[in-house]
Parts: C-alpha cells; sequence; structure tokens
C-alpha cells in the first residue's frame, strides 16, 4: 500500500522538475544582453523616397507627340504643384451672354487686422503698453474701452514676433474688472509676463500704425511671359522679341502702354532714369492699386545670352506671373527656373483680334501655396470685357498674398516683422523714459530727439525694408552671384544708454549699435516701399533745402518743421 501511495505522488514530482528544467533552460539561454537589445528594438524607418519611387508625370515632349487639344498646363514630372481650371470644353449649347462669375463672388483679400488700429483706436481715447515675454519676445498691447449698442466691451489688440491678436470682449462677462496682464491673456493665452510698462510718449500712435500697416501694399509687379507654339524651355520663352496681334491685344487690355523714362508712377523696379530696363512697359491702376507690369517681350534683349539675364532679372524675381499663349502648347511650371515665381496664371487665346475673342484660363501654384479665390468657372473660358479684367486682376493680387504664406515667404516676414517690432518696442520705451525725465537728450535714438516725432522708429523702419532687397536677392540669385548687386545701409551708431535707462526684458550692458546692425530682413508684403520712399524723400529734400530743416518724413506722415 505504501509503495503504491508513493507512487502517484513521483510521478507529480517528475513532471514538475522536469517542467521547470524547460523553463529554466529557455531563460538562461538568452543572455540578459539579447534581452535588452529586444526591449529596445524598433522597427526602422521607411526610406526616403527618391524619384524612382514616384512614377512620373509625363513630359511635355510626350503630351506634344500625341494629338491636340493639349492641356494649358502640366504637371512637372515629379510634381510639386496644383492646378486650377482643367475643364476648357465649352458648354453646349453656350450660356448666352452670362458673365462667368458675378462680381459680387470676385473679392480681393486684406489683411483686416493691420487696419483695426487706424479705425479703432487712432484719434481716440485708449492705452497703450509695452512688455517683454521669456517665449513671445517683445510685446505691444493695445486696449480700448467700447460702448457698442448699449453694452459696455474692451477692445485688445495685442502684437507678438509671430502674429497680432485682436477681440472684443464684453465687460458683462467678465466677473472682474481685469488688470492689464490679465486683458493680454484674455487674447492670448501664452502671455506669462508679470506686468506691462505703460506708454507714455505722446507720439506713440504714429509708430504703432505703421508698424500695423507695414504688411499692407498698394504696389504690385506681375511677369507676363509670350510663350509660342512649341516653345518648351526657359531660353526660347525669354528669347521672344516679336509680338503677335493676340499679345498686342492682351497687352493693351491689361492697361496702358507707358514710357519709362521720368515715369512718376510705381516703377516696380523698372530704370526710368537711364533706360537700362527698356523703353516702354505696361501700367496700369486697379481698385487704389498701382501695378507695373514686367513684360518678357520689352525687357532688353542681350544677343549671344541665351538665358537673357536681362530679362529674367526681373520676371525671375516676380512672385507671379501671367504666361500669354497664342496657340495650343502645354506650359510646365519648371520651365523656369527661379526661387521666387511661385504661382502662374496660363491664359490661352481663341479668335484673337475679332469680336468673338475669348479666354481659356488655368492657374498652377507650388504645393506649399494655399488655394485662393476667385475660383474659375467650369468650364474657365472668359469673354474679353470688364468681368473677365476684374477676374483677372482680383486672381493675380490675391495669388501674391497667398505665396507669401508659403514656407519661403513666410520666414521673411516673420523676420521682418520681428526686427521692426522690437525696433517699436525700444521706441517706445525710450521715449517714455525721457517723458518721466529717467533720461537725457543722449538716450534717445538717433534722429528721434528734438522734435522729430519718432523719426528714430521711421529711419529704422525704412533701413529695414531697404534691406529687404539684400535678402531676396540672396536668396533668389544664390546661383547668379555674379549678376547678383547688393546695396549695403551703413548701421548709425547709437550713443550709450544711461545705467538708469533699462529696457526691460534686455540686459543693461547690451551694446546699442542700431536696432538693425548686421540684420538682413525681408518685408514681404511692402512692395518696393523703398521706391516710395525714394520719390517721397527727394520732394521732401527741396522742401529741406528751402525751410532749412532736416527732418525725415515717416512713410505715412510728413515730417513736423520746427517753427
Amino acid at each position: 500500500m505504501s509503495v503504491l501511495y508513493l507512487c502517484p505522488c513521483l510521478n507529480l514530482f517528475c513532471i514538475y522538475f522536469i517542467c521547470s528544467v524547460s523553463i529554466l533552460s529557455f531563460f538562461f539561454s538568452r543572455s540578459p544582453q539579447g534581452c535588452r537589445m529586444d526591449e529596445q528594438r524598433c522597427p526602422l524607418p521607411p526610406p526616403l523616397k527618391t524619384e524612382e519611387d514616384y512614377i512620373p508625370y509625363p513630359s511635355v515632349h510626350e503630351v506634344l507627340g500625341r494629338s491636340s487639344p493639349f492641356p494649358l498646363i502640366l504637371l512637372p514630372q515629379f510634381g510639386g504643384y496644383w492646378i486650377e481650371g482643367t475643364n476648357h470644353e465649352p458648354k453646349d449649347p453656350p450660356e448666352g451672354d452670362q458673365p462667368p462669375c458675378p462680381i459680387s463672388h470676385i473679392k480681393l483679400e486684406t489683411n483686416s487686422t493691420a487696419k483695426i488700429y487706424r479705425k479703432h483706436f487712432m484719434g481716440k481715447e485708449h492705452f497703450n503698453y509695452y512688455s517683454m515675454d521669456a517665449a513671445l519676445g517683445h510685446l505691444v498691447f493695445s486696449m480700448k474701452y467700447d460702448v457698442i449698442g448699449d453694452q459696455e466691451h474692451l477692445r485688445l489688440m495685442l502684437r507678438t514676433k509671430l502674429k497680432t491678436y485682436h477681440d472684443v470682449i464684453p465687460i458683462s462677462c467678465l466677473t472682474e474688472f481685469p488688470n492689464v496682464v490679465q486683458m493680454a491673456k484674455l487674447v492670448c493665452e501664452d502671455v506669462n509676463v508679470d506686468r506691462f510698462y505703460p506708454v507714455l510718449y505722446p507720439k506713440a500712435s504714429r509708430l504703432i500704425v505703421t508698424f500695423d500697416e507695414h504688411v499692407i501694399s498698394n504696389n504690385f509687379k506681375f511677369g507676363v511671359i509670350y510663350q509660342k507654339f512649341g516653345q518648351t524651355s526657359e531660353e526660347e520663352l525669354f528669347g521672344n522679341m516679336e509680338e503677335s496681334h493676340g499679345f498686342v491685344e492682351f497687352l493693351e487690355f491689361l492697361g496702358q502702354k507707358i514710357e519709362l523714362h521720368d515715369f512718376k508712377g510705381f516703377r516696380g523696379g523698372l530704370d526710368v532714369t537711364h533706360g537700362q530696363t527698356g523703353t516702354e512697359s505696361v501700367y496700369t491702376s486697379f481698385h487704389n492699386k498701382e501695378i507695373m507690369f514686367h513684360v518678357s517681350t520689352k525687357l532688353p534683349y542681350t544677343e549671344g545670352d541665351s538665358q537673357q539675364l536681362q530679362r529674367k532679372r526681373h520676371i525671375g524675381n516676380d512672385i507671379v506671373a501671367i504666361v500669354f499663349q497664342e496657340a495650343n502648347t502645354p506650359f510646365v511650371p519648371d520651365m523656369i527656373q527661379s526661387n521666387f515665381l511661385h504661382a502662374y496664371v496660363v491664359v490661352q487665346v481663341e479668335n484673337a483680334c475679332t469680336d468673338k475673342v475669348i479666354y481659356k484660363v488655368s492657374v498652377t501654384a507650388r504645393d506649399d501655396v494655399p488655394f485662393f479665390g476667385p475660383t474659375l468657372p467650369d468650364p474657365a473660358i472668359f469673354k474679353k470685357g470688364p468681368e473677365f479684367r476684374e477676374f483677372l486682376f482680383t486672381k493675380i493680387i490675391n495669388a501674391e498674398y497667398a505665396c507669401y504664406k508659403a514656407e519661403k515667404f513666410a520666414k521673411l516676414e516673420e523676420r521682418t516683422r520681428s526686427a521692426l517690432l522690437e525696433t517699436l518696442y525700444e521706441e517706445l520705451h525710450i521715449n517714455s523714459q525721457s517723458m518721466m525725465g529717467l533720461g537725457g537728450d543722449e538716450d534717445k535714438l538717433e534722429n528721434g530727439g528734438g522734435g522729430g516725432g519718432g523719426g528714430g522708429f521711421f529711419e529704422s523702419f525704412k533701413r529695414v525694408i531697404r534691406s529687404r532687397s539684400q535678402s531676396m536677392d540672396a536668396m533668389g540669385l544664390s546661383n547668379k552671384k555674379s549678376h547678383t548687386f547688393f546695396c549695403s545701409v551703413p548701421d548709425i551708431p547709437l550713443s550709450n544708454h544711461h545705467q538708469s535707462l533699462i529696457i526691460p526684458g534686455k540686459s543693461p550692458t547690451r551694446k546699442k549699435s542700431g536696432p538693425f546692425s548686421s540684420r538682413r530682413s525681408s518685408a514681404i508684403g511692402i512692395e518696393n516701399i523703398q521706391e516710395v520712399q525714394e520719390r517721397r524723400d527727394s520732394h521732401l529734400s527741396q522742401e529741406n533745402k528751402s525751410d532749412n530743416s532736416s527732418n525725415h518724413s515717416s512713410p505715412e506722415f510728413t515730417a513736423t518743421k520746427n517753427r
């Protein structure tokens, strides 16, 4: 009996022993280092795509080898662009004389925030403050008490290096009346400062409105490229010297032909003195905006230069261009090598120089350019007339505004805004300190004292705008350094500040060598403001000679003469 009783126990013990040995052998067979390696192992990222990984679009030569009709635009073989307006087959039956797009649906893009200060604050009772945030940088804050209807509101504006925040908040929604820091947090929760400093400078509104409106432009320049049948390269496009009757008709539709010599309007970078950029061009005004067209056939033609750099120098530095096709040949955006051109409006004519002339339109832009209106009709066919002109001009202006949001231009705009905001901040602080008697005349920025009315900011503002050409040329013409010209802007040193004059958020030992020493900025949104300044400065210089005054004007205001 004892033997029979022990056998089942022995069997269970053997089974337990065998299982234990198996488990231990499994763990000991794997080294600790191998276990840790397995724990840290992760799947590798997929390899970066190369051109071989894409299915290329057909080339323009492949398309031309097929039967017509051809599309107005072909995407580059490896993409990078989007297209709007691909249907150009007229409807059957046609829809009478109804405009292709109602005028009410055609709207120019505007920066409404840039006009708020002038509309709601300037000339009315309000308060301005400034501070320094570790993350947001320089801050300039405006507050105004408003009564809208029968309800009390706070109208708030906060300027940071990235954007301007604006909001109107009913006071009835607040449990208690906020202080300035709390007000700033109402429009931007990321504000993290202990206090704001009041602006005590009487002419601060002039400085603030100039900063706010620096993104508003009433001057535009666009390229106009003439593409003949079968032309598929940059050299062929820029090599055209003659203009067809259809192209001449289209240029007359765009604007008036003007003589460049001594031209007084917006010149779009063209030479109006020595004739180095040709003798004539096409100019027009549209809703109080001046537009100069860089027409490829009217820019100088250089014998023996296959690239025609004199022509590409201007059109290649535009942001938007119109491509006019007199026959059915596709345009490919990468035909023209340019770091600036981001959008093209392609116009193809049919029945030119007749009463039945029509224009087919397609639009293409780089992938990082957001869509811009007005939307092309379906089919994208227009009759020649004021409706098409309104549509076309609105489209190209909105295209330029949209291109500013592309990565390349957005970075340049951010640099410009940050530089201008820093200068505004310092000017407000220094003049506020001077008003309280905390700093002498030597503490003011250059041109800022002696009744100049904030000339320091305006002069710094103009230096930032002038440096636009440096950054833009450095970015766009890096591959043609021998053909790139830079204008250096001398630094204007500032006098050393008194130790008690400490700008909040800045080191008191910071060397003041000018707000923009060794800085390059680009003012996206102010096209050729330097040119406008040159005209105004030349006019003021004549006045100054007669008045024996050395005051300079700002982009917005004339100088105050000493009486």
